[in-house]
C-alpha cells in the first residue's frame, strides 16, 4: 500500500553545501539575543518545518506532505539554513536511499517556542476556516499523527475518509503501533467509512466543533461495523491544541514569566 514514507527523489538536496544552498536571509544586524534568534527563527517557513520536525517528520517526502505548499527547492534552502545554523543535522537514511533530518539539541530547545506559537495562534488567531486554508491532504496527515492507536482493539483497521468537495479519498491503515497514510486502495478490507464535509472535519480536529454535532447535522457520516462506530471518537486525536491544550501551553508560559520577570534584550 502506497503511504507516507515513500523513497525521496533521487536529486533530493542535490549538492548540498550548506551555506552554499541558501538565499540571502535579512539579518536584523543587532547583538540582542532576541534578534540573533529571529533570524534563524523567523524566517517564513521555517517554524513550519521545525513544526513537522518536531512531531516526528525525517524524510523529504513527509515534509513535503505536511508543507504541501512549499516548493522543492525553498524547502531544501531551508533545510540547509537552519543546519548551518546548528538547528538541523542530515543524517543517511535507516532504510533506502537519500536521508533524514532530525534536530539537534539547540533544535529540540525550539520545542516550547514552537508549542507556544501555536497556542497563540489558536487563542488569538481567529477560529474561522477560510476555505483557501482549507486542505485535505494536510488535515489526514495531521489525523495520522493524532491516531490514539491505545484505542484501536485490533491488530490491524483500515479507515477510509471519503470528502465531498473536493471528491477525493484516503485510507489510514492503523496497526498499533503504526500507523500509515495511504493515498489508494490496495484491497484491504475497510472497517469504517467516515464521508466527510471538509471543514467540518477540519473544525473537528481542531476542536471548534464536536464530532457529535457534526453527525447530528450530517456534515459527518460514519459507516462500518457496530463496534468501528463508537470507537472512532476513541482513537480520533484531536490537535494538542484542542480542548484546553492552548491554555495550558500558554499557562505554563505564564508560570515561567511569573517564577522570575526579566526584561529581554
Amino acid at each position: 500500500m502506497p503511504h507516507a514514507y515513500g523513497e525521496s527523489p533521487k536529486n533530493e538536496l542535490a549538492g548540498w553545501r550548506g551555506e552554499a544552498l541558501t538565499v540571502g536571509v535579512p539579518e536584523y544586524r543587532q547583538f540582542c539575543p532576541v534578534s540573533r534568534g529571529a533570524e534563524v527563527f523567523a524566517e517564513r517557513w521555517t517554524p513550519l518545518i521545525l513544526r513537522e520536525l518536531l512531531n516526528g517528520s525525517h524524510r523529504f517526502s513527509e515534509l513535503q506532505l505536511g508543507l504541501p505548499r512549499i516548493s522543492r527547492n525553498l524547502l531544501a534552502q531551508r533545510l540547509a539554513s537552519l543546519a548551518s545554523a546548528g538547528v538541523v543535522e542530515r543524517r543517511p537514511a535507516e532504510r533506502g536511499r537519500g536521508f533524514s533530518y532530525h534536530v539537534t539539541s539547540a533544535g529540540e530547545e525550539l520545542r516550547a517556542v514552537v508549542e507556544a506559537l501555536g497556542a497563540w495562534g489558536y487563542r488569538w488567531g481567529g477560529a474561522d476556516l477560510p476555505s483557501g486554508q482549507l486542505d485535505p491532504v494536510l488535515l489526514m496527515w495531521f489525523i495520522r499523527r493524532r491516531v490514539q492507536v491505545q484505542a484501536v482493539r485490533r491488530d490491524r483497521a483500515v479507515v477510509r475518509f471519503d470528502f465531498r468537495r473536493p471528491r477525493r479519498s484516503f485510507w489510514l491503515r492503523i496497526e498499533p503501533p503504526v500507523v500509515d497514510l495511504c493515498f489508494t486502495d490496495e484491497g484491504f478490507d475497510v472497517e469504517l467509512v467516515v464521508d466527510a464535509d471538509l471543514a467540518a472535519l477540519t473544525a473537528v480536529w481542531l476542536g471548534r466543533l464536536r464530532l457529535a454535532e457534526a453527525i447530528a447535522a450530517g456534515s459527518i457520516r460514519l459507516d462500518g461495523d457496530e463496534d468501528a462506530r463508537p470507537l472512532f471518537g476513541r482513537w480520533f486525536g484531536l490537535s494538542p491544541f484542542a480542548d484546553g491544550g492552548a491554555e495550558r501551553i500558554l499557562a505554563r508560559a505564564g508560570a515561567r514569566r511569573a517564577a522570575g520577570p526579566e526584561r529581554l534584550a
